[in-house]
């Protein structure tokens, strides 16, 4: 039995994204590539570990979900050191979380904030039924069902067939989040000089595709 590797055969990555656009076009690139089956499995090699050891230049900052469905360096096709990644139970929102979010954009000059909100959330199913029957969740789930409300209130206030509650919040969650971080103490400035961009995006589980909301 021949030997197994260690040292990728792919292509090394491109040079950082000097705008906004060309990060969201890479991400856009790597999510086509995901959903068509023919991810490129960007450069993991030891040398690209070795070159990464005293810098990064990440090309975005992708704030998730938990959810094990949806690792977004394979839904991008993203390698070592191209993503700065924040995962929370349905991308709940603290001031810690505020900090690791500015950390790219503000240290190292990341040009593309991706909120990310996928299809079926479990979190925010959990959120829905716990208002929906009015009984808490154990332990600090229950903060994470209150951090949903208002989404949820908002996506009860669309009018939504009750199959499609879920969604709405999802929806409406990734909404809410991109518009706080778009006032963001530190962000704001950035954004207003075009050095930075915060994006929604919408993960299917059922096709691997990202849709993203400006």
């Amino acid at each position: 039995m021949a030997a197994l590797s260690l040292v990728s055969n792919a292509a090394a990555p491109p040079a950082r994204a000097s705008t906004p656009q060309e990060a969201l076009d890479r991400l856009r690139a790597g999510n086509d590539n995901w959903v068509r089956g023919r991810a490129r499995r960007p450069d993991a090699s030891l040398p690209r570990r070795e070159e990464l050891a005293r810098r990064q230049e990440p090309v975005a900052v992708v704030f998730t979900c938990i959810d094990s469905r949806v690792p977004p360096e394979l839904v991008f096709d993203q390698g070592l050191g191209d993503l700065l990644v924040v995962r929370t139970a349905a991308h709940t929102h603290d001031s810690l979380v505020a900090g690791s979010l500015e950390y790219g954009p503000a240290e190292l000059a990341t040009r593309l904030l991706v909120v990310l909100g996928h299809q079926r959330c479990g979190a925010v199913s959990a959120a829905v039924q716990a208002f929906r029957s009015g009984d808490a969740p154990p332990g600090h789930l229950a903060d994470v069902t209150e951090d949903l409300r208002p989404a949820y209130e908002e996506a009860l206030g669309q009018g939504p067939a009750p199959e499609q509650l879920i969604e709405a919040t999802v929806r409406a969650q990734t909404r809410q989040t991109v518009t706080r971080l778009r006032t963001d103490r530190l962000l704001r400035p950035l954004l207003a000089a075009g050095a930075l961009e915060i994006v929604g995006g919408y993960y299917s589980l059922d096709t691997g595709a990202v849709a993203i909301s400006r």
